[in-house]
């Protein structure tokens, strides 16, 4: 009873996640895979795309008795109209393009970086539980400045760096249960692509060659500034841009740059060189989504200069060229405090997944409305993973409690059970479709969680009609909505291991300790010493474990550390 009694106070924390383990119903279709190759150890694969709204809404009708409904609209936030705006699709019906800027691989990915791609991998998703087919493309800049300087430091050969640092970013993301791109392009890939848009470029007057460079001319395009709200007299160099005295304007930026000694090159109409920063998305997005498509997205930082510069180079090449929706995720800070290498509070993906199980960084990642600065500590990581553990117990167990019950297909459910299953379908879509509210949407599972552990585990719950049925039922939907928000495991029994093996990585304990400090404990009441028993308790609460006594013994989970519980309460 004790342990329940935990579990159900935990249960005031809005928590997640599910388990494909039983059997599902089919859908329709199935989201693409990590390739085998990419995935790490012991993590979770990819589920099958979640039933869509409207199969919800018939499938509640027919077998929960919850009213039909039908998908929300979803609406963005447009950078460039500073709005929110519906969105409707260039092809009706059609494929949705949408390119994201990806990674220039010459460190670890950082925490930055999990945020933006965790971000639009949710998109990603929610647009396809939509019903929507969507070509998502995302790069490797894997040729560039850093990469060079990077290098050579090392005593490596650029691409050999860039492609390490590459396969090391695929892995993170599937640690993080981001899907896979449609496509992944690389710049060293579509050299061709770049030159024949530069050419256009200075075919159309809106760029000049000196001694082998290029630049784009920003005088020439009149809209330039339009995203970022920058008046011309404002703007400078990209920061990877320097000041170049040749330059007709200080805001025209590199297309094209002269090969330089011991740097890769490219042969080109303005001699050997390499692409400039800019131009590579937008003829990587022009080859595979054609001129004009749907969404481009990447983080706040990207709005001036580079998305800047894409509208004006693909804009100048092509005349015709559109894009609907721009879409940025806002800024991570560490500590309240803005993260870069010169603070010292640079955290890479790597760091907190050696302590963290990763699906408790995505939890705490969406625990923040997509465009809002998020401020990363510690103590809300070990918040987020208290969360974790709860969620996975509650559907573990409830998992446990349905695995040798046969419901009877047409069996009407209870009304609060259809209510509750409604309700939280209702706030899903309402919450992810206005602008993708995940933090809502992680909010909403609260309610069913402590529900499930009602029926699970307390007197009054487990005399309820239809409760097994009622169980399997709110599982079925929890693991859904869990499904969209990438955090579906492969196992629940899995998950709950992995997460106390990370705890026991933060405590710098074995299970045979903490399993021996039980005992002591034990012993220490039976002898009445009640003293030592709980500074037992005290001591390993401080390490972020919790021991749970009921009437088969002393059991432990992973808790918030003690001195952290006061921003338990707060949150």
């Amino acid at each position: 009873m004790a342990a329940a009694a935990a579990r159900r106070a935990a249960g005031l924390l809005p928590l997640l996640l599910s388990s494909p383990s039983r059997a599902r119903p089919p859908h329709r279709q199935a989201l693409a895979l990590t390739p085998p190759l990419l995935r790490p150890h012991r993590l979770y694969s990819h589920s099958p795309k979640p039933s869509s709204s409207a199969a919800f809404s018939a499938s509640a009708s027919a077998s929960n008795g919850a009213p039909a409904g039908r998908a929300r609209e979803l609406h963005l936030y447009n950078t460039k109209s500073r709005r929110k705006e519906l969105f409707q699709p260039r092809v009706p019906g059609g494929e949705v393009g949408m390119y994201v800027c990806g990674v220039t691989p010459y460190d670890d990915s950082h925490i930055g970086h999990a945020r933006a791609y965790v971000a639009f991998d949710v998109l990603y998703r929610y647009l396809r539980y939509l019903d929507h087919k969507v070509r998502y493309v995302r790069n490797f800049t894997d040729i560039d400045d850093k990469i060079i300087a990077r290098a050579n430091q090392l005593g490596e050969d650029p691409f050999s760096l860039s492609k390490r640092y590459s396969d090391d970013f695929l892995l993170d993301m599937a640690n993080l249960h981001c899907l896979q791109p449609s496509v992944e392009p690389r710049v060293s890939d579509h050299i061709n692509q770049i030159i024949n848009m530069i050419k256009q470029i200075i075919d159309n007057d809106c760029a000049y060659a000196i001694g082998g460079d290029v630049y784009f001319s920003v005088e020439n395009f009149p809209e330039y500034g339009d995203l970022s709200g920058r008046k011309l007299d404002d703007n400078r160099a990209g920061e990877r841009v320097a000041v170049d005295e040749r330059k007709k304007n200080p805001a025209d930026f590199a297309l094209w740059k002269a090969a330089k000694d011991g740097e890769p090159c490219w042969d080109s109409p303005w001699g050997p060189g390499r692409p400039g920063w800019h131009i590579e998305c937008s003829a990587m997005s022009a080859h595979y989504l054609g001129h004009s498509f749907d969404i481009h997205g990447g983080g706040e930082d990207l709005i001036f200069p580079h998305h800047e510069n894409e509208i004006a180079q693909s804009r100048a090449a092509c005349c015709d060229s559109s894009i609907n929706y721009w879409i940025h995720n806002g800024f991570v800070n560490v500590n309240s405090q803005k993260m870069s290498k010169s603070l010292g509070n640079f955290v890479t993906i790597r760091k907190v997944t050696k302590l963290y199980h990763p699906l408790a960084l995505r939890m705490f990642l969406l625990g923040t409305h997509y465009r809002s600065p998020i401020n990363y500590t510690i103590e809300q990581l070990n918040v987020a993973s208290d969360r974790l553990y709860y969620t996975y117990q509650t559907l573990q167990d409830c998992e446990e409690s349905c695995q040798q019950h046969q419901s009877k297909a047409g069996d009407p459910l209870p009304v609060n059970t259809t209510n509750c299953i409604q309700k939280l379908h209702d706030e899903f879509e309402t919450s992810m479709s206005d602008d993708l509210h995940t933090s809502v949407a992680l909010a909403a599972i609260s309610e069913p969680l402590k529900v499930m552990n009602d029926l699970l585990h307390t007197r009054k719950g487990k005399k309820q009609e239809k409760r097994l049925e009622s169980l399997s039922a709110m599982e079925e939907k929890i693991r859904m909505v869990l499904s969209v928000l990438g955090l579906l495991p492969s196992s629940y029994y899995e998950a709950l291991q992995q997460l106390r093996e990370k705890a026991l990585t933060r405590a710098s304990m074995t299970e045979e300790q903490v399993l021996q400090k039980i005992e002591e404990r034990t012993s220490a009441r039976k002898a009445k010493q009640y003293e030592k028993s709980d500074e037992i308790r005290k001591e390993l609460a401080a390490v972020g474990i919790a021991l749970m006594d009921g009437p088969d013994g002393t059991t432990w989970r992973p808790s918030v550390p003690l001195s952290e519980q006061g921003v338990v309460a707060s949150t």
